[in-house]
Order: C-alpha cells, then sequence, then structure tokens
C-alpha cells in the first residue's frame, strides 16, 4: 500500500511539471521506440518495446531475466541478452514481438548480459563467463543466419569477468569492461573480492588486445560503458569494497590519453551508495548521464569540463538513453522521464510508459 501511495504521489508531482511530455517526440516524427527487460507484478520477465508516445508494441514474455538489449544494423530484429548468469538470451522481432529464436549459451558457458553486433550485420560478440575457469572472460563469437544465430567460436576479453562491451566509433576496435570478479556457474556470489582484477580493455576483433587499463582500487568493478562519438569512453563502476571508503564510481578515457577518474564531488560520490547501473554519453550535446539507483540518484555532467547539470532524486533509477533533445530514464519503482538538457536549466517530464520494474538497461531507436 505505501508503495502504491508513493508512487501515486510521485506521478502527481511529475504531472505538475509536465511541458507535454511525448508531443516533444512527435514534433520530431515518428516517436522514438524504447527496447527494455521488464518484470510484471507476479515476477514474470518480458523483453518489451514501446515508443516513447506510450504506445506498446510488444511485450513478449521470457524463461529469463534480460540485461541489455542490442539491435541489428539493417533487419528489425534485436538480442535481448541475459542478465548475469543467465543461459538464455532472445532474439526478437522488433514488428510484432515475435520470439524468434532462443539462444542458449554453449556448455559450462553463461552471458553476461551485454553484447555487440558488427556493422556489417554479421557478426554479434556477447559477453560470457567460462565456468569450468570461473571467472575467465570471453566474447562469444556468433553469426547471423538469416534471422538466427550460430555459435561460431569465442575469444579471449583479457580479463576477469567481462560485464559491458561496446564499440570504438570506427566500429572495429572493440571496448570491454572487464568488472574483475570471479562467479561460478548459475551464482552471482562473488569469488575473489580479496583478488580482483577489473580492467578496461580495447581489442581488435580478432582478439588482439590494443591496450588494457585499471583504477587504482582493485575492489573498483568496472561494469558499464558510454561511447562519445569523438572515441571518448566513459566507465561505471560498483566497488566492492568497505562502506566507509571513498571510491572513484565514473571514470574516463579521452582518445590517446589514459583511463583516469572523472572528477565528481565527494558528495555526490556518497550518494551513489558505492554503487552506479548505466551510463549514456549525448555527443551532441557533449552530457553524460548516470543512474545510482541503490542511492535513488541520477547525474547529468558536462563531459568536456565536468561541471554538474544535473543531480536530481529519482527512484530506482535504472536504464539510460539519449534522443535528440536530452536523456530518457526508466525506473524500478515510479514514472519514466525525458529531461530536456537544450537549456541551461534541464527539465524533466514524465512520460506516458507504464511505471516501475524496468530492468537496468534501455536501447532507444529512431
Amino acid at each position: 500500500m505505501l508503495r502504491r501511495q508513493a508512487l501515486a504521489l510521485g506521478s502527481a508531482l511529475l504531472g505538475a511539471v509536465t511541458l507535454g511530455g511525448w508531443t516533444l517526440f512527435k514534433r520530431q516524427g515518428r516517436s522514438p521506440l524504447l527496447l527494455s527487460a521488464r518484470d510484471d507484478g507476479d515476477g514474470a520477465h518480458y523483453a518489451v518495446g514501446y515508443r516513447l508516445d506510450g504506445t506498446r508494441v510488444f511485450a513478449t514474455r521470457v524463461a529469463q531475466r534480460c540485461h541489455d538489449i542490442i539491435n541489428h544494423p539493417t533487419l528489425p530484429i534485436a538480442l535481448f541478452v541475459a542478465r548475469r548468469p543467465g543461459t538464455e538470451s532472445y532474439l526478437i522481432d522488433l514488428r510484432d514481438g515475435t520470439l524468434l529464436q532462443t539462444l542458449a549459451s554453449q556448455p559450462n558457458r553463461h552471458f553476461y548480459g551485454h553484447a555487440v553486433i558488427h556493422k556489417d550485420g554479421q557478426w554479434l560478440y556477447a559477453t560470457e563467463n567460462d565456468t569450468t575457469a570461473p571467472g575467465r572472460g570471453l566474447l562469444g563469437v556468433y553469426r547471423f543466419e538469416g534471422e538466427r544465430l550460430v555459435h561460431s567460436g569465442e575469444i579471449s576479453t583479457h580479463g576477469i569477468g567481462p560485464h559491458q562491451v561496446s564499440w570504438l566509433p570506427d566500429g572495429e576496435t572493440l571496448v570491454v569492461a572487464n568488472g574483475g570478479i570471479r562467479t561460478e556457474a548459475e551464482s552471482r556470489v562473488e569469488m575473489n573480492l580479496d583478488a580482483m582484477e577489473p580492467s578496461l580493455v580495447l581489442m581488435q576483433r580478432d582478439g588482439t588486445l590494443l591496450s588494457k587499463e585499471t583504477l587504482a582500487q582493485p575492489m573498483n568493478s568496472v561494469r558499464h560503458l558510454g561511447i562519445a562519438s569523438d572515441g571518448t569512453i566513459v566507465a561505471g563502476q560498483q566497488f566492492m569494497g568497505p562502506s566507509h571508503e571513498r571510491s572513484e564510481l565514473l571514470a574516463i578515457k579521452r582518445p590517446g590519453q589514459a583511463f583516469v577518474p572523472f572528477p565528481v564531488a565527494d558528495e555526490q560520490l556518497q550518494a551513489m551508495g558505492h554503487y552506479t547501473a548505466s551510463v549514456a554519453v549525448h555527443s551532441e550535446l557533449r552530457l553524460v548521464a548516470l543512474t545510482a539507483p541503490r542511492g535513488n540518484r541520477f547525474f547529468i555532467w558536462d563531459l568536456d569540463t565536468a561541471q554538474v547539470r544535473l543531480d536530481a532524486p529519482l527512484p530506482d533509477c535504472a536504464g539510460v538513453g539519449a534522443v535528440a533533445d536530452g536523456f530518457v530514464v526508466t525506473s524500478g519503482q515510479g514514472r519514466c522521464r525525458f529531461y530536456d538538457c537544450r537549456q541551461p536549466n534541464l527539465v524533466a517530464q514524465p512520460l506516458e510508459l507504464p511505471a516501475g520494474l524496468w530492468d537496468n538497461h534501455l536501447h532507444l531507436m529512431a
């Protein structure tokens, strides 16, 4: 009852500041498509697609909880990737939600929640765990045969516990956030907190290592990535050390420079609760956004100056993604919001999307 009352109050407060909501997106053409994983009130898992004007395109029930989503560059399909330590990912037709394929992980492997598709549309790379040598990071390599994926091999991520994988703007260089944590099959229990090895890796598609960098704190797990069009890499961390320790939860690697902490104020770091969920970069507006669901906070900074543009409460904030004029953010407990970043004072607008129960990531398509 208290949660329902809180959600109702939050909706009312948001409604008071709305400036027309989704009509902004309509003026720009067809409303963007938001892809994400979502549960219902009974705990059932769904792969969903909604237009930002609130129109539901599909809600396909799936057996395992999903995490991130990646769409094919030319076909109307997307892979909803299993959350660690899931063993099933789902290839979905974006036109009507038809489940085209349940992609099972290979024996002694499980998915880590993220994947990328090469720009030629033929190859997919998914972060995976080798459970015979727990934590040994792999990219499972899959080939598209029409609207199906076939396992083709695997390459090392040159680290332990890979989480997110992304492309640099050249579309050929892979960026891997190796979380540094060993876990066994069917488990989320950390095995090596006293010997973590997180790293940020740049590598070629054939597995050739280009660079491997670390942050000063070995218990600071490198998790999620945002990539700017100029090749700037922003990484969000999860600190596994003592609660009283200060931890750098946002880091940056500018082209040709070292991987270093992004200058975040102590007050904001403390508000994050040692945990970040999603990172997004808005290349045109030169902004970086970060969700911190344990702290119920959403942040936006200027990518170049590190000036704080927004530090706002947002209950169980989850996925974040860039749209033409700002960012869209989902929530595990409250309303989804659009933040208009065109003016010095950022304005929040509620979206006509279902409230709550959204997973930690979203993917936006025009």
